[in-house]
């Protein structure tokens, strides 16, 4: 089964609930940068207190920031992990890489979970959140698509891409990447 994973999909294909589902069965950390960084900030850590302060001035914090808190976390696994988030770009990836190559941890697979735009508009809109406006969410799904396009193509040249339909529900969607894994 393979360890060290990366998660890519659009907003709304179930990434987090599969992620979590995944780490829960198969005893990987999860590594969800926006869970990372809210983590240094409420323990107060030296990287914490800088990323408070990027993110208190209403500013991206650095790609650097996120890798060291990202590299502290993989130090402390030895039982694989999957990454959540992180990278966004074609940049952060080519860092990631370095990063991986540095511990000795390299990507096992990129899982990209895919569904159709029509059917992403329709889960967002049923979840009912406030920012889930139809006009915002097909502009979230351009975004996505012009930012993680480079980014699947990249993971395709190194063989590491494995494409997993979001239909259906949360178990079908779940059995399929375990499928993969295998």
């Amino acid at each position: 089964m393979k360890q060290r994973l990366l998660f890519l999909g659009p907003p709304g294909v179930g990434k987090g609930t599969q992620a979590a589902l995944l780490c829960q069965k198969q005893n990987l950390l999860h590594l969800s940068t926006g869970d990372l960084l809210r983590a240094e900030v409420a323990s107060q850590t030296s990287l914490g207190i800088e990323a408070a302060e990027i993110m208190n001035r209403g500013e991206l914090v650095s790609d650097s920031i996120v890798l060291s808190i990202v590299e502290k976390r993989l130090a402390t696994s030895n039982d694989g992990w999957l990454l959540d988030g992180f990278p966004r770009n074609l940049l952060q990836a080519e860092a990631l890489e370095v990063l991986l190559e540095k511990i000795n941890q390299p990507i096992d697979a990129v899982l990209l979970i895919e569904l159709a735009d029509e059917l992403l508009v329709e889960r967002l809109i049923a979840r009912g959140r406030a920012d889930d406006k139809e006009t915002v969410i097909r502009h979230r799904l351009e975004v996505y698509k012009e930012k993680t396009a480079p980014l699947i193509d990249h993971y395709n040249q190194h063989g590491l891409v494995m494409t997993i339909s979001g239909e259906g529900d949360i178990e079908a969607i779940s059995s399929r990447i375990q499928q993969k894994l295998i």
